[in-house]
């Protein structure tokens, strides 16, 4: 008989062991994703002991009353099939209650979210390779920073289904020594925006937001451009068929898939102007 599984919430000071864990799935999180994912609901981070060992993971964000994705489902491998997953995945979802929520799926746990209500609606495909850019001089450019956060903050809200203020504040915070983006505006509006920061492994550009693909272009060469010759990463949703395009044009190859899965109806969110998702932990 399993021995009973202690449930407890993640501090902000334990988002490392998440972070852990995930990198030994090859899940490859960035070197400062901690603060910014705690940042976007304290409450919303769990975990599982089993006689004070750490065995399982979860996240069960809620962004306002409105939306909630799961992410971070991990249990170590020597303590599977014992029925702990599925207590940390029941705690989850009793925490996000009615609302609609989302995750990203391997195509393996397609048919398991399947059971809970979840629907695939479409795929993102990772693309990686190295970075050939260099950073344009566009002065339609700007640096992410404090000033022009509220003009970020309200463009992102036409592609998220959910408030997320305080994760933005400190995911396009400028301080951070791992993590650099860029904002397109024109006519004084932005048009688009983007932020790269290192992983273990390479680069990961995301979100990549752009009004148009010749937008989308730029700022993807002024952050890949940050770390010519290394890996850069991007993760795509498959129905743009221009963000392909841009993966294809700077020779980043396919590696990898998730299934973007909904409970609830899908939101109708700017897919054409989506180029490249935040995480996939997160949404």
């Amino acid at each position: 008989m399993s021995e009973p599984l202690e449930i407890r919430h993640l501090q902000v000071d334990e988002m490392q062991i998440a972070l852990d864990m995930a990198k030994e799935e090859g899940w490859n999180p960035g070197l400062e994703d901690g603060a910014a994912f705690h940042a976007a609901d304290p409450n919303g981070f769990f975990a599982g002991k089993v006689a004070g060992e750490l065995v399982t993971v979860i996240s069960a964000v809620r962004y306002g009353d409105v939306f909630g994705f799961i992410g971070f489902y991990i249990c170590k491998p020597g303590h599977r099939q014992k029925g702990y997953g599925h207590q940390i995945w029941q705690r989850a979802m009793d925490y996000l209650g009615p609302r609609l929520s989302g995750l990203d799926a391997v195509k393996e746990q397609i048919a398991s979210y399947t059971e809970h209500g979840f629907k695939p609606v479409y795929r993102n495909i990772r693309h990686a390779g190295t970075s050939l850019c260099d950073t344009p001089m566009d002065p339609r450019l700007a640096p992410l920073g404090q000033g022009i956060f509220p003009a970020i903050r309200d463009y992102d809200q036409r592609f998220f289904p959910g408030p997320r203020t305080e994760f933005l504040k400190l995911w396009t915070a400028p301080m951070l020594e791992t993590r650099r983006g860029f904002a397109f505006a024109e006519d004084g509006q932005v048009k688009g925006y983007g932020v790269i920061r290192q992983c273990h492994d390479g680069f990961k550009i995301g979100p990549l937001f752009a009004d148009t693909p010749e937008i989308a272009d730029t700022l993807f060469r002024a952050l890949a451009g940050q770390v010519k010759g290394q890996a850069v990463i991007l993760d795509t949703p498959e129905p743009n068929g221009a963000a392909l395009l841009l993966a294809e044009k700077y020779e980043l190859s396919p590696e990898f898939e998730t299934f973007r899965m909904y409970r609830g109806p899908a939101p109708e969110l700017p897919i054409d102007q989506t180029y490249g998702i935040t995480t996939f932990e997160l949404g």
